[in-house]
């Protein structure tokens, strides 16, 4: 009995170092590749002509527009606004002589996948950003207390990646090449009590695209979700740029080098080192109340001090 447990004890030991080793060789991987870009550039045109762009009117989907167009792709932009869109189309043809497409329309609504689909047919789709998402209210908040955006929110963080990838990677499948990079955010890694429904339409993302890569990893198809924290753009009521909060375009120019990396990245250095420092926090500490107190109050304040949004209110409630 003695022999038995001791060799089971070494086994879950053996387990857990490589487990530690595999993180250990991911965030190593993140770290080279912040400091020595050895993706080639050709990479990304080769996975096909045209790269689909979810919420492209602005911040983070609007900067993977331009720098997948800086890279020599053709770009399909997909938002609701169609002003945004048109500047934006304009701009990128301009400044890139890249082609741009647009294609209007509002995914908190769940009619508006057959339109995509005919705006897309015939072109060779070789990467898709879901990047399309919302964010109720940038403050924490208990769930009952906060806006009644429920179905918006599910139609547009959860079918919006669902219904764009079933379109799309049917024909990455049969050219057996694709990338498919989905938006998800640092607050899926955990339950985040007080971003309640956020979080958990996004750790759906998380669970959906590591699934879905197991399932067309050997059919030449990249499917990697990322997991950030704090980026300035509008949904964030444009934060103070800092360290760990980065600009929609830093955000996008270093999350590009992680394509290969595996089905799961932060998307740049600070927030892998963020994610660790995290993950070492009891879960025991992370719900307590006191935290959970902290969030409504100091991290409250944080936000309203550093947000850059006219009309959004300022310093402490």
């Amino acid at each position: 009995m003695g022999q038995a447990l001791e060799g089971f004890f070494i086994l879950v030991g053996l387990l857990v170092c490589l487990v530690c080793l595999a993180k250990c060789v991911r965030f190593c991987q993140c770290v080279l590749l912040s400091f020595w870009k050895v993706l080639p550039r050709s990479f990304l045109r080769s996975m096909g002509q045209w790269a689909v762009v979810t919420g492209a009117g602005d911040g983070i989907g609007k900067a993977y527009a331009f720098e997948l167009a800086k890279r020599g792709l053709s770009v399909v932009l997909i938002s609701r606004t169609l002003e945004k869109l048109e500047a934006i189309a304009a701009e990128i043809e301009r400044t890139t002589g890249s082609r741009a497409k647009i294609i209007q329309a509002d995914f908190t609504k769940d009619d508006i996948y057959e339109h995509i689909q005919e705006e897309i047919k015939g072109l060779e789709i070789g990467i898709l950003v879901n990047n399309v998402g919302m964010l109720p209210n940038l403050l924490p908040g208990h769930f009952l207390s906060a806006p009644d955006e429920t179905q918006s929110l599910v139609h547009c963080n959860i079918t919006s990646v669902v219904k764009m990838t079933q379109l799309i990677l049917k024909h990455m499948e049969s050219r057996r090449k694709g990338l498919i990079l989905n938006l998800s955010s640092g607050v899926a890694l955990c339950p985040w009590p007080l971003y309640s429904l956020y979080s958990a339409s996004k750790a759906f993302v998380c669970t959906f695209s590591k699934a879905l890569q197991e399932e067309y990893r050997e059919k030449g198809i990249i499917i990697q979700v990322l997991t950030p924290y704090a980026v300035s753009t509008p949904m964030t009521k444009f934060l103070n740029t800092s360290v760990m909060t980065k600009t929609a375009a830093e955000f996008v120019k270093e999350s590009l080098n992680y394509v290969t990396v595996g089905d799961e990245t932060c998307g740049c250095l600070a927030h892998e080192i963020l994610a660790r420092f995290l993950s070492l926090i009891p879960a025991r500490a992370f719900y307590s109340g006191p935290f959970q107190r902290f969030l409504l109050t100091r991290y409250a304040d944080y936000l309203r001090q550093n947000v850059k949004a006219a009309g959004w209110p300022q310093g402490p409630a």
